[in-house]
């Protein structure tokens, strides 16, 4: 085994104890754990898993809520030498069971909530061997494979000697952390990170952005199986000593509100649509006056909307830029250096550089594509060879974005390279949406592409050619059943032809100028040709 040996669960969990600090809060969940508490939960089920007949580099995956289970789970999996998978909730069942088939996990842990879609989506899991719930009751499991509940795991951890809660001897280099992304290319890739990239970005920046210290407290929109929300939630607060809040609810600004006043966070991390959502909302002005600074990333912050927010709740918003391929934000805006409508300049600890198509870097104010280089850069995709050799060049990541860079050093995003539009911050390929819409019997052909709503965000909107009656709201019925919710399109818009190219190539930029003169006011644009209907 090469490497530096390090750990990265002991590092975030016990050696806080070891260092005088196991009577501190760690961890506001649906209970309390101090550091101590949760170092001795974690040491219980690292056993528990050991008991399970689990060997080095085995993958655990989760698809769980944001809560105790789950948290101290992924640490277990780090402390045992494990590879931990959290996985988005908000899959169903066939984008889930390609997931866990890919990844080989011989655990996978459950909530209760999402006991439909983990039934079905295990029934092709062939490396399975344990299905744990994290509720009262055991999941069905299909032949061969064990089902448990969590507080059967953790009672068979208490049972078994204490030497087998110890952290494994893992390196630097040993795998600890596999997120799934659509990332620069439409279909789920398991990146791979080493133990070393979580103390990475903790280094960078969660002490040279953030600032993180003992005392804060910290509230994440964003959930434990994204990058950016295990960063938030876990990594950051952890690698200082400080508290997590955890909330196993969909966030909503009557559910924020609510944590916000019980908690008290002194770190808010949130995405641009959501901070769109809390203006929309009745909430009182004061509402976040616990909160020292409040981040955003996973889509650019429009201007307009980082100064609304600021203006009314007082809070200063850091825009920036992360990608689960690098772990988390590697360039950003900074506590009292913020340019609006920019993502900042590059974090400490990473390179960024702007290149046009032939690889070469381009002079300030031309736009090029954006490549980071930094020590939280994954090792690659999980058997995913070729879209590794097309993103990961030696010690460079290609992002995908098109930026360009200022005189004196600040970076504004032109958008995505390719294709790929974000919803909420969240990857969405417009080839998957127009697949499952081509599979409605009475779609023809079909468009997808991102259009701004009236904060300047991105959604997915879809032109139509249809071959039989169906409505709009049926359309975006059937992308619900068939896909995860925030891959539906906004809008249908029902056309006679597509935009092509001599060869029959789709031309995306044609159809979002459509669109965009479409929803022009009418005195802006000239009739339409095509439009037969539309549904907001």
């Amino acid at each position: 085994m090469g490497g530096v040996e390090f750990n990265a669960g002991s590092w975030l969990t016990h050696r806080h104890v070891h260092e005088g600090r196991g009577e501190r809060v760690a961890v506001r969940g649906s209970v309390r754990l101090t550091y101590a508490e949760l170092s001795g939960l974690v040491g219980t089920v690292t056993a528990g898993l050991r008991s399970l007949g689990l060997q080095r580099d085995d993958r655990v995956l989760f698809v769980t809520n944001d809560d105790v289970p789950m948290f101290a789970g992924i640490l277990a999996a780090f402390s045992g030498g494990f590879v931990a998978v959290p996985v988005s909730t908000m899959l169903g069942p066939k984008e889930l069971g390609k997931i866990i088939a890919d990844s080989g996990a011989s655990v996978v842990v459950a909530s209760t909530e999402h006991k439909p879609q983990v039934e079905q989506a295990v029934a092709s899991a062939p490396e399975l061997r344990h299905l744990v719930c994290d509720g009262d009751a055991a999941l069905t499991a299909p032949a061969g494979v064990a089902s448990s509940t969590w507080t059967e795991l953790v009672a068979a951890g208490e049972r078994e000697p204490q030497e087998r809660r110890a952290p494994a001897a893992t390196s630097e280099d040993s795998w600890a952390l596999w997120l799934y992304t659509s990332g620069t290319t439409g279909s789920p890739k398991g990146a791979m990170h080493r133990h070393a990239n979580i103390r990475h970005v903790c280094e960078t920046y969660g002490e040279q952005v953030l600032g993180i210290r003992p005392d804060d407290v910290c509230l994440s929109i964003a959930k434990l199986f994204f990058a950016y929300g295990i960063g938030n939630s876990m990594f950051f607060p952890l690698s200082a000593g400080a508290a997590t809040v955890l909330e196993p609810r969909r966030p909503s600004p009557a559910v924020v509100a609510e944590r916000v006043a019980a908690d008290r966070p002194t770190l808010f991390f949130g995405v641009p649509t959501f901070y769109a959502g809390l203006l929309a909302g009745d909430l009182p002005d004061d509402t976040f006056t616990s909160v020292r600074l409040g981040t955003s990333a996973g889509e650019a912050l429009p201007a307009p909307l980082q100064a609304k927010f600021t203006q009314r709740f007082g809070v200063e918003i850091i825009d920036g830029i992360g990608s689960t391929e690098a772990l988390h934000i590697f360039l950003s805006n900074r506590p009292g250096e913020i340019r609006l409508g920019t993502t900042g300049r590059p974090v400490p600890g990473y390179d960024i550089e702007l290149r046009d198509d032939d690889g070469e870097r381009v002079p300030d104010g031309e736009p090029g594509s954006l490549y980071v280089r930094g020590e939280s850069i994954a090792l690659g995709y999980w058997r995913r060879t070729d879209a590794s050799r097309a993103v990961f060049a030696g010690q460079w990541l290609s992002t995908g974005d098109t930026y360009v860079k200022s005189v004196d050093g600040f970076y504004t995003c032109l958008g995505r390279s390719n294709d790929l539009l974000k919803a909420g911050g969240i990857w969405v390929s417009p080839g998957e949406v127009e697949s499952r819409l081509l599979e409605h019997v009475a779609v023809a052909e079909a468009a997808v592409v991102g259009m701004s709503d009236a904060y300047g965000l991105d959604k997915p909107v879809a032109c139509v050619i249809t071959s039989g009656e169906v409505t709009a709201e049926e359309l975006i019925q059937w992308c619900r059943d068939g896909l995860a919710a925030f891959k539906r399109p906004r809008q249908i818009v029902f056309v006679d032809e597509l935009p092509k190219t001599a060869t029959g190539k789709m031309q995306r930029f044609k159809v979002r100028e459509y669109l965009a003169d479409l929803a022009a006011p009418s005195g802006d644009r000239a009739a339409p040709t095509t439009t037969r209907g539309a549904h907001q």
